[in-house]
């Protein structure tokens, strides 16, 4: 995102003094260069937003008849190997506290920088007000600024690595946040858009004034106090948050509405530095709708949510979201750098540097999950076995491209292909299976996942997305890890897709503002099964007596049109199978059902391995494939299913209490049928309730206790 990555231009060689210009995003335009060998370059600029972004070519500085585009990601994402590493974090971001006058180091891959003497620049980062311009809902307006300060070193050897002693800064103290870029020497201080490298942003600890050196706790209480100030005349974000989901198990399985908290995820080791006594925490992924603030919800070893009321390791809300929000560009949606003014910054006054947290917890405090609802799941897994979002699980074995989700609500639709079930000796078996998922939302891009030669390939408007540095992309959302995608929609809609010996399966998680809105072959969204198998002409076929042959003509029913496709045609085979023909294939009939025949060699085992719910789609998988290990792996994608949805079943939460001055609380689980305890200090006299326990309504039992001295009831 800060710009600064040399974009070369394939198929265009020119002179090596013939000019390039750049445009980007339409508006600007920036001069590219060309190398000795005529190659064309365009410089990435800074700017202040994530996703893809548009850019044009020209050669003649009027007519920009070559585009492209590129990913812009935000600055805690980009590949480490293309960033200035600051040896020692920690160092760096607290220099100055203990007046210490230790070097602070710094490396990077001097092959990046393409020159043998190198300039290394502080830059600050800040959002300036506007003035008297009126910006949105009556607020003041900001505009975001990353600016040239001073340099640490000038015309230094390219040897990837310096260290220096830090002084503390008189003229520029007042940039508290900001990031190291190296260039070529030869290009002038300061200069905007050119090739570089940066380092992540920080806290600016090391430069700040002697005034910090001298007592950077009585500094640091000051600086806190005056945001605690700014806060009270900023308008409250807190009300329009999502509420964080109840359980650690929840927060995981909300894959639409909520992601990993990198700074403190379970998978990588639970570090939690701002978090003691977690294990995980996760964020909202979509941004709130007005101030564009971020949820954070955190979760201990229990799988309890941690509140600050009860923990200095709670989970609190920003009120800059982390990963910025559309339109991005203007303050507080600037990708991390507001978030590091709003939230990050006065973490550092109020509790890193000084002993005011109560400050800090008062203005941040964590959400708790009364009002959290979870959402629905369906599933497509095996050849191919629905399970709806009401619980009605049937095996629909066409061959074409179908609805799986349909929401005229939000414009959601979510379509799957499937196609013939190929056995290992090059014979094709009398059943399908599912090879790609296409999916949009309102104006979003078109996401397709399918599957090729046993990986997922993920296209994004018709075009392949390379995954070789990011494993998320800001593409209206999507998430890749090595056999698994997830695709997020501003909605909250998440799609799991997953590959399971060699088969496909996907997962629809649905938020219940979807009740009643959805159709397709993953049914009615209304808690009641017996009317999923609703077809596209809106009659509804009982699912309680439902023949296969019933089943197979409704999903036949729920075939796209060639105008509604959302899949990519990119192959002869694509096109003679599913593009040029109708979009369900009715001259293929499968087998309804397979005979569980004695003399059968696979039976036996089969019988063994196929039992409680979900032994019907693993017999009927073992035997259609004739492979004991894909039956298996049907039943156990069904079971992580149903896991799922007990995990997904909503939790009662009674909310808060806090603890009675002057004494103390044993418990901080406050979900349906918890009891917490409460004792007063020696000296103190406990009036209320010494034990309260959660109601399956949502209520506490008893009354609020109080602690009151003997000498004066």
């Amino acid at each position: 995102m800060l710009g600064g990555t040399a974009l070369r231009i394939h198929s265009l060689l020119l002179h090596p003094n013939e000019r390039v210009l750049c445009r980007f995003k339409g508006e600007i335009e920036r001069n590219g260069f060309t190398d000795a060998e005529g190659q064309a370059y365009c410089v990435t600029p800074l700017l202040y937003e994530t996703g893809w972004i548009q850019f044009g070519v020209s050669i003649d500085g009027i007519n920009f008849d070559r585009s492209g585009e590129y990913l812009s990601v935000h600055p805690s994402k980009a590949d480490p190997a293309f960033q200035v590493t600051l040896v020692n974090t920690t160092q760096w971001q607290n220099y100055g506290m203990q007046n210490t006058a230790e070097r602070l180091k710094m490396t990077w891959n001097s092959s990046l920088i393409g020159a043998e003497m190198v300039n290394i620049e502080l830059w600050g980062y800040k959002e300036f007000s506007r003035g008297t311009e009126a910006g949105t809902h009556g607020s003041v307006s900001f505009e975001a600024k990353m600016s040239y300060l001073y340099s640490l070193g000038k015309n230094l050897p390219n040897t990837g690595s310096f260290s220096f002693v830090p002084e503390p800064s008189k003229e520029h103290t007042d940039w508290e946040l900001g990031n190291i870029r190296i260039t070529a020497s030869s290009i002038s201080d300061g200069a905007r858009d050119v090739q570089a490298l940066w380092s992540g942003g920080h806290v600016l600890a090391w430069h700040l004034e002697q005034a910090f050196r001298d007592d950077s706790t009585a500094w640091a209480k000051n600086k806190c106090l005056q945001w605690d100030d700014l806060e009270e005349k900023l308008p409250n974000f807190l009300d329009e948050l999502i509420d964080c989901p109840c359980t650690l198990a929840q927060a995981r399985a909300d894959t639409g509405r909520f992601h990993t908290d990198y700074s403190c995820d379970i998978e990588k080791g639970s570090v939690c530095t701002y978090h003691p006594g977690c294990v995980h925490c996760v964020r909202a992924i979509q941004a709130s709708p007005t101030h564009g603030s971020g949820q954070q919800c955190c979760y201990d070893s229990s799988g309890d949510l941690v509140l600050t009321g009860d923990s200095v390791g709670g989970s609190t809300p920003d009120r800059a979201h982390d990963w910025g929000s559309p339109p991005y560009r203007e303050p507080p949606r600037v990708p991390g750098y507001s978030h590091w003014l709003y939230d990050v910054m006065s973490f550092y006054y109020c509790c890193l540097w000084s002993d005011h947290c109560h400050i800090y917890f008062n203005r941040r405090p964590s959400s708790g999950c009364r009002s959290y609802q979870p959402p629905k799941a369906a599933a497509v897994l095996g050849d191919p076995h629905f399970i709806t979002f009401d619980g009605f699980s049937y095996t629909f074995n066409g061959k074409g491209e179908y609805y799986l989700v349909l929401s005229p609500h939000r414009e959601l639709s979510v379509q799957a292909r499937t196609e013939k079930v190929k056995l290992k000796k090059g014979t094709v078996a009398n059943a399908t299976r599912l090879s790609s998922v296409a999916m949009k939302e309102n104006a979003s891009d078109v996401i397709e996942v399918r599957q090729t030669e046993g990986h997922l390939q993920v296209l994004r408007n018709q075009r392949v997305l390379p995954f070789t540095e990011q494993r998320w992309m800001d593409l209206h959302g999507t998430l890749r890890y090595p056999q698994d995608v997830t695709v997020m929609f501003s909605s909250g809609v998440g799609v799991e897709v997953h590959v399971h010996e060699g088969t496909m399966a996907v997962t629809v998680l649905l938020p219940t503002e979807f009740t009643n809105k959805t159709q397709g072959l993953l049914g009615l969204m209304n808690s009641d099964p017996s009317d999923d198998l609703l077809t596209h002409l809106g009659h509804i076929i009982s699912s309680a007596d439902a023949t296969a042959e019933q089943i197979f003509t409704f999903g036949a029913g729920w075939n796209i049109s060639k105008t509604s496709s959302l899949f990519t045609y990119d192959s002869k085979s694509l096109l003679d199978d599913y593009y040029i023909p109708p979009s369900h294939d009715s001259t293929f009939f499968p087998a309804f059902s397979l005979p569980e025949s004695p003399d059968d060699p696979l039976v036996a085992d089969m019988l063994t391995m196929c039992f409680g719910e979900g032994a019907r789609f693993c017999k009927y998988d073992t035997l259609t494939t004739r492979s004991l290990a894909v039956g298996n792996s049907t039943l156990r994608v069904f079971q992580n299913h149903q896991a799922l949805i007990k995990v997904l079943e909503p939790v009662v939460s009674c909310g808060w209490i806090p603890v009675p001055q002057s004494g103390k609380k044993n418990g901080s689980n406050y979900l349906e049928g918890s009891t917490l305890s409460f004792s007063c200090n020696e000296g103190f006299i406990l009036y209320g309730s010494s034990e309260r326990t959660c109601l399956d309504d949502g209520t506490w039992t008893g009354e609020q206790p109080y602690c009151i001295t003997e000498r004066n009831p």
